[in-house]
């Protein structure tokens, strides 16, 4: 009851501010890269125009009025929270001076969740990344098809005048296209996109991957991007949303671009960090959902490298029917791009059970259970050697944050690592 009371009184004064101050609004969901799009489209923005993103994952009922307020989640402080609604009233009555533009993440657990803050926020700029075949919260919806029409919710709620960025390379976003066609801005690798990416690479130093480069082609144009301290095609989908973003409120691409080449990654989100013995980790602990946890492997087996590939990989949550199925895939194609596999957690057995099947060899596949995610780092170690490429990736609960730091090569910077909140750590 006290938590209803406390979000009913923040979203108030969340929608009194947004009337009080006029700020327009980016507003980014969709199943996989939220966080690293809003933070692109901050990126590219910053330079140029007064703005302010959501912290971290500030995406839910609460998140969203935090953010607008520019307020710290309290955790379970009563008296934080009581503090936070007096900053937010003194926000109302006062004047000060606000951002012009709010970049928000929107996301959805259940059904209702966009819908229910979309009708109050009232984006200028909806931006949906892409809904997997097999999406991460798909456990409370029918199907992924009942989870794309609730992010559906965000676009509905446009502003007048409002823009609609989507990810064109996702099929199931052809229905949104139509619905919404001529708002739409789409982007992806395909050229029938309005942004598309091409001649996409990694980069190195020596043999060490240290960023990304790839083309931007937008009508008639084609521009060099280059991104820093992370990998994967989701940072490259993100780049892409932020130049479309960017487009739309008036800033040029190739100076967006330039605010990319400075983007700092995120923690736990393809990030690159030194291993100990001259390895390099690849640090996406932050979550997990099949369709990028695929992708991951996939970046691990494109590096050119000249040590082992190695994958350290923990339970993928939320699945509901789909869980069993979704380890297996991950399993499958882990056997073909991995020299050495680690599982953490009970479901992840499947994703070791599905690697033997498809004939990786046993002495190569270890297991580990729920808690054991130290462990897992622990004896992996002293094998690390020059070269070697760990890649480690697990949903929130399964902390396989605690891995990396047992294996990276500087553990007193944890401040570079997912939840070392004090909250977190006590958990």
């Amino acid at each position: 009851m006290l938590k209803k009371i406390v979000v009913h009184i923040l979203i108030w004064e969340a929608r009194a501010v947004l009337r009080r101050y006029q700020p327009h609004v980016i507003a980014i969901t969709g199943s996989v890269g939220k966080t690293t799009t809003k933070d692109a489209i901050f990126a590219a923005l910053s330079e140029h125009l007064h703005v302010r993103k959501s912290e971290k994952s500030f995406n839910s009922e609460i998140g969203v009025p935090l953010t607008i307020l520019g307020l710290d989640n309290a955790w379970r402080n009563p008296f934080k929270w009581l503090w936070n609604i007096i900053q937010g009233f003194m926000l109302v009555i006062r004047g000060t001076e606000y951002p012009q533009w709010l970049i928000l993440e929107v996301g959805a657990d259940r059904p209702g969740d966009i819908r229910s803050i979309a009708q109050w926020l009232r984006p200028d700029i909806a931006v949906i990344t892409s809904i997997p075949e097999i999406p991460v919260h798909v456990e409370y919806f029918d199907s992924p098809e009942a989870l794309l029409r609730e992010k559906r919710a965000l676009a509905e709620y446009l502003k007048p005048g409002g823009r609609l960025i989507i990810n064109g390379d996702d099929t199931r976003m052809e229905e949104l296209r139509m619905a919404f066609h001529g708002v739409t801005t789409t982007y992806g690798s395909a050229p029938t996109n309005n942004y598309s990416a091409s001649h996409d690479e990694i980069v190195y130093d020596g043999k060490a991957p240290v960023g990304i480069r790839f083309r931007v082609n937008h009508e008639g144009n084609s521009i060099p991007v280059t991104l820093h301290g992370a990998l994967g095609r989701p940072r490259v989908y993100a780049a892409l949303a932020a130049l479309a973003a960017a487009r739309c409120v008036g800033v040029d691409i190739v100076s967006a671009s330039a605010g990319l080449a400075a983007w700092v990654p995120a923690q736990g989100r393809m990030r690159l960090l030194p291993g100990l013995r001259g390895s390099i980790i690849i640090d996406d602990t932050y979550n997990s959902s099949p369709a990028a946890v695929l992708a991951a492997l996939d970046t691990l087996a494109s590096i050119q490298n000249g040590g082992k590939k190695i994958a350290v990989l923990g339970d993928m949550l939320e699945l509901g029917k789909y869980s069993a199925g979704a380890h297996r895939t991950v399993g499958e194609r882990a056997a073909t791009c991995t020299d050495l596999l680690a599982t953490v957690g009970f479901r992840a057995r499947a994703i070791g059970e599905a690697a033997l099947d498809a004939g990786m060899p046993d002495l190569n596949i270890r297991k580990y259970e729920q808690n054991e995610a130290v462990r897992a780092g622990k004896e992996l170690e002293s094998e690390l050697q020059e070269g070697d490429i760990v890649l480690i990736k697990g949903s929130q609960s399964m902390r396989m944050e605690r891995t990396v730091l047992e294996i990276m090569a500087a553990p007193e910077r944890a401040e570079l690592l997912v939840r070392q909140d004090p909250e977190w750590m006590d958990r």
